[in-house]
């Protein structure tokens, strides 16, 4: 909401226009510049690449302090969610706003577990795929296509409409992305087994065989269901603000979360707990990390650090310090003690958490250090890390993208550039350019 009492005065060189811009203030956090009417008052833009100062939306769903090292969602801090909590719970949660009594909660849930299975016509869409094509390829090329299967109810305007299509979203995306797995090994889908929890179908999709029983460890499942937790949603991050800007152009929710996940797929976001991995692969052994460390230090060197520090968390995340409680508890669980990989990681882990030059620059271990670690101890290959994530963030997606399109005053998404091309300039005939 606006303050009445509180303005920003913007003057430009030249002419000396000014415009006072309302200061916006939220529940917490900083305030907000109102900027609608800069250019049409004073002819000028806003340059912020990368979108670091500006809010692009008002939302009720996520809170994010980065210098305080805060992570809420609808209110709640993340570590009281996933000590408590279930993932079907904060799902709940992200899209309703406020935790769900008994009835509502086992409404909830049988609401999901119920569209579990996807359209077996789905199936085909498999073989179409290379057997060595990444799994989110095969996310990507799956989630847009359950706009042609599910194309009744599409009409996003339609409050049953989103509910259905949220059901299917949360439900269906844990079956599509277990089938990517199974198919990129050449094993048998495994269909869904509805009496089992979320975490615990996802990890029995992944792994079972036709051929034989197979029991999920309760401790791995809610182990997932936590990494899932603390993944639900983070933001106006580069993913969802992908799914915000396609949804505010009126596509159909399972085109905007396919959008998302494309987005996801970047190293730079989504596949940073897979980068990880590959950089303890690079160092190779324990003995080579004071090396390691030594030309992270130097700046001459192109050494990079994944896994530490954050772009919004000036602080510990404290999404890693859950996930370094679980990471203990997996390892504890699998009896895992002379992993070369898990020991370089661990080494890391306390030359980050005792070194000044780490605890000076605030480069503490982040989700996705400690989240590569958990995912390689139980046996998911690294090609997975980013599915399991979009598998988590897909409630997030599907919370926001219902919060926008239930905004009155939400409008297509359409930035402004700085342009610095060639100016004005006639058209040459070919026979006259030299």
């Amino acid at each position: 909401m606006s303050n009445p009492n509180t303005k920003l005065t913007v003057t430009t060189d030249g002419d000396g226009k000014s415009l006072q811009l309302p200061l916006m203030t939220g529940t917490i956090g900083p305030q907000v510049a109102d900027l609608r009417k800069l250019y049409d008052s004073l002819g000028v833009f806003t340059f912020d690449p990368g979108y670091g100062s500006t809010a692009s939306c008002q939302s009720h769903i996520t809170y994010i302090d980065g210098d305080a090292g805060v992570l809420l969602y609808r209110g709640y801090p993340i570590e009281q969610l996933a000590e408590k909590s279930s993932f079907l719970e904060v799902a709940y949660l992200l899209m309703n706003g406020e935790l769900p009594n008994a009835a509502e909660k086992e409404e909830f849930d049988l609401g999901v577990m119920r569209h579990t299975m996807i359209h077996e016509q789905l199936r085909s869409f498999y073989n179409g795929f290379r057997r060595d094509a990444h799994p989110m390829a095969v996310m990507c090329g799956v989630v847009g296509a359950m706009s042609a299967f599910y194309h009744d109810t599409l009409d996003f305007k339609n409050p049953d409409h989103r509910r259905i299509a949220t059901f299917r979203l949360i439900a269906k995306v844990p079956t599509i992305a277990a089938w990517a797995y199974k198919y990129s090994i050449g094993e048998p889908f495994m269909y869904p087994k509805n009496s089992l929890g979320y975490a615990e179908n996802f990890l029995h999709m992944l792994n079972a065989v036709p051929a034989e029983d197979y029991k999920v460890n309760p401790v791995l499942a809610r182990a997932l269901d936590r990494i899932f937790i603390l993944h639900a949603d983070h933001e106006q991050n580069a993913s969802t603000s992908t799914v915000r800007l396609a949804g505010s152009t009126g596509a159909n929710p399972f085109a905007c979360i396919a959008a998302g996940i494309a987005s996801l797929w970047g190293p730079a976001h989504g596949g940073a707990n897979e980068a990880v991995l590959k950089m303890l692969a690079e160092i190779g052994s324990v003995e080579r990390i004071p090396d390691f460390i030594a030309k992270v230090k130097d700046k001459n060197s192109n050494a990079r650090l994944m896994g530490f520090g954050h772009r919004v968390y000036k602080n510990y995340d404290p999404r890693a310090k859950i996930m370094q409680n679980t990471c203990h508890e997996v390892l504890k669980e699998l009896g895992i003690t002379d992993d070369p990989m898990l020991d370089m990681a661990m080494e890391m882990e306390r030359i980050a958490l005792s070194d000044d030059y780490f605890i000076q620059r605030k480069l503490y271990p982040n989700v996705d250090f400690y989240s590569g670690i958990i995912l390689k101890a139980m046996g998911i290959p690294t090609s997975m890390f980013t599915v399991l994530f979009a598998v988590a963030r897909t409630v997030g997606w599907v919370s926001q993208w219902r919060e926008q399109v239930e905004d009155p005053g939400q409008r297509i998404g359409r930035p402004r550039q700085l342009y610095v091309g060639p100016a004005l300039r006639d058209y040459v005939s070919l026979s006259d350019r030299g």
